[in-house]
């Protein structure tokens, strides 16, 4: 909270109380990582998209089917004065006028278990939680959020209007306390948090499910406008929080450093800012093969995937002489902050017990290492 915020009127009619001047400097009170759209590892921009997956901005996962084609982005249209630098942009560049039943588009992000556990849900005591958001759109609308519990097959749905085209708006919704079914206290996702856009008339044609209860597909995101039924059609969000109670607090803005910590638990991605850089370092066993590690900077969610630029972008290279290579993969994820990659050079470079390292020959290079949920 800003310090000029608080006013002796404030604290003297109890507006603001001690309570709630300690909540709201308490650090990581936002369920959601990378909220202010900061982050964006894999790519800035990413286009011809009609499926699911993690494109773009860090933890932030599209899901789509049946639902025109659209360019995803890092923005930087931001509302004016609030802090925000980016913002996560959907762009409609292959309309979908007439759904499919099963037509769907959500913006989400998942959430494990065991960062959930203070919000005690499946008793008694649970806690309400509080979503607020900066959205805009050129299409205006009821639009539809909602809270899904991947433990318990459960749910709730709330709506939210873009009431002016092409201009930034707040919303703030809340959500009661859910007594039914406790999150799995584990580094599972238990926890969705969905920004539909498009629905068909499976995810709709019910009743709005605004209380807790066991999900049903029908009653997702009734109401739900098309986003997808024109390329005229944008939609931005930034400055995401999810947060324990009934009113929302100011947007929690971390540190670059200790936001990009947090993604990197769930995506690390290894790049060379200019020229070459030496990702890994080993020894020889063959000839032509060493097995060479990485260390990652933070342990990863669970075992991990690697994926690279291009394998044309690495060599391997012994004390003396340097071979492009012919394959390099993951030899093993056990080991959550370090990674072992196995490289096979085109050509004998070297000997059995010997130095090797692995090298990028570009500054297009870059090697990810995904546990995202």
């Amino acid at each position: 909270m800003a310090i000029d915020k608080i006013t002796t009127a404030a604290i003297t009619d109890g507006t603001i109380t001690t309570a709630k001047l300690a909540y709201e400097a308490a650090p990581f009170r936002n369920i959601i990582i990378n909220g202010d759209m900061s982050l964006a590892q894999r790519a800035t921009s990413a286009s011809s998209l009609t499926g699911s997956g993690y494109n773009t901005v860090d933890r932030f996962r599209t899901n789509m089917g049946t639902a025109g084609t659209w360019t995803q982005s890092q923005s930087t249209d931001v509302p004016t004065g609030q802090g925000f630098a980016t913002s996560l942009k959907m762009d409609c560049t292959t309309a979908n006028g007439s759904l499919s039943a099963g037509s769907f588009l959500i913006i989400d992000q998942r959430v494990e278990g065991q960062n959930l556990q203070y919000l005690k849900k499946g008793t008694s005591s649970a806690e309400s939680t509080t979503m607020s958001f900066w959205v805009k759109s050129a299409k205006t609308g009821t639009y539809v959020v909602v809270l899904a519990d991947m433990d318990n097959t459960r749910a709730i749905s709330k709506s939210y209007t873009i009431s002016s085209a092409n201009t930034w708006e707040k919303k703030t919704v809340t959500f009661p306390g859910d007594t039914t079914g406790a999150f799995g206290n584990d580094n599972a996702a238990s926890l969705k948090v969905q920004f539909w856009l498009v629905a068909g008339t499976t995810y709709s044609s019910g009743t709005l499910q605004t209380s807790w209860g066991t999900t049903t597909n029908a009653n997702y995101a009734v109401g739900q406008v098309n986003l997808a039924d024109s390329t005229s059609n944008e939609w931005y969000v930034t400055g995401v929080q999810l947060e324990a109670g009934t009113t929302a607090s100011d947007f929690e803005f971390l540190p670059y450093d200790v936001n990009l910590q947090r993604c990197h638990r769930y995506l690390f991605t290894l790049t060379s800012p200019s020229g070459q850089g030496r990702f890994g370092s080993g020894g020889f066993f063959s000839t032509t093969q060493a097995d060479t590690i990485v260390s990652l900077p933070v342990e990863m969610r669970t075992t991990y995937s690697m994926s690279y630029s291009a394998l044309s972008h690495f060599r391997l290279t012994s004390h003396t002489e340097a071979s492009a290579l012919s394959s390099l993969a993951l030899e093993t994820s056990r080991v959550l902050n370090a990674a072992d990659l196995r490289a096979t050079a085109t050509t004998a470079i070297g000997t059995a017990g010997n130095y090797a390292l692995l090298y990028t020959n570009g500054s297009d290079s870059k090697m990810f290492f995904d546990a995202e949920l």
